[in-house]
């Protein structure tokens, strides 16, 4: 079946919905599928789209409906559509209304969509390939963060919670990810003068990435809006515990229960869970137990079937 894969981040792009639209795209080349993947549709003939993002590949999805409209159209919600765009953007809630199926990337997506809406949506949770575990620094108590500084990210939660900490406190914070403008670089170097235990590395290679997150005693994702984040899944094929912001798009990835939450923007309750993960190793095995429980969620195979089984879905609506 030849598949239009519709994505708004361009080639080159470290964004996450590139990743996942690459991933994708391999996982459905194995399945047999022919795959164009465009940030724009090219009017070339296709029997489905699969379009990330509902607001920003609207274009592509409503000429795609009106090109093909006996073929299926598969539309992945992103976080800033489910949990911002859908509820007020007539682009996005078009694209949704034209959709054969819908995906979230989390099952607490699910809850942001109307009841009409839920019948045609699917959960697949993104994966990440097991990741083996790398000595710690033996010196500091490293928190590693990672993911673009912008403002849904709260991307400098975590550096004012370092702030609060005891004097003595091993924690250091190591951040990466791209700033996506000058006011957000500026804040990052603005932490690493007033308070040395915190350094922003810029934009690193993924497999750079990887290897701090792999080192890690924990990690850090303080993010206001998320809409089923990859580093979490990269976090847990890694071993490493995390501190999330209690958010739907994070609980919807970690479970209800998780013992890590804190509330969003709540710098005190953050700083208290850091130096309970740097003084209660108890407490951190707690959190590496339920994180290891996730673990068959985020599986690349799994990530696939669930992948394969809304294609066959949207073949059959």
């Amino acid at each position: 079946m030849k598949i239009a894969l519709i994505t708004p981040a361009k080639p080159g792009s470290r964004l996450g919905n590139r990743h996942t639209a690459l991933r994708w795209a391999a996982m459905l080349r194995q399945r047999g599928h022919q795959v164009a993947l465009e940030v724009s549709w090219n009017s070339h003939p296709a029997d489905l789209m699969l379009a990330l993002h509902a607001r920003r590949s609207a274009d592509s999805v409503a000429r795609f409906a009106t090109a093909y409209p006996q073929c299926p159209l598969v539309l992945a919600l992103t976080g800033t559509d489910i949990y911002r765009d859908i509820h007020f953007d007539a682009d996005a809630q078009r694209s949704l209304a034209l959709a054969t199926r819908i995906i979230v990337l989390q099952d607490k997506g699910l809850d942001e969509l109307a009841p009409a809406l839920r019948t045609r949506a699917h959960v697949v949770y993104q994966s990440a390939p097991s990741l083996a575990r790398r000595p710690p620094l033996q010196r500091s108590f490293e928190v590693c963060i990672a993911g673009h500084l912008r403002t849904e990210k709260d991307p400098f939660r975590a550096a004012q919670a370092l702030h609060r900490l005891p004097a003595d406190s091993r924690i250091r914070i190591t951040q990466m990810g791209q700033a996506l403008d000058q006011a957000m670089a500026a804040e990052a170097q603005h932490w690493m003068r007033v308070e040395p235990r915190y350094r922003w590395l810029g934009e690193r290679p993924h497999g750079e990435v990887l290897r701090y997150l792999a080192r890690a005693p924990v990690m850090v994702i303080s993010s206001h809006m998320e809409g089923g984040a990859n580093v979490i899944c990269e976090a847990v094929a890694a071993g490493t515990p995390v501190i999330a912001s209690a958010i739907p798009g994070n609980i919807g990835m970690l479970g209800e229960h998780y013992a890590g939450y804190y509330a969003p923007a709540d710098t005190a309750a953050l700083t208290a869970l850091l130096h309970r993960a740097e003084c209660d190793p108890t407490w951190l095995a707690l959190l590496q137990n339920q994180c290891a429980r996730r673990r068959e969620l985020f599986m690349p195979e799994t990530e696939a079937d669930s992948l394969a089984r809304v294609i066959e879905a949207s073949l059959l609506a």
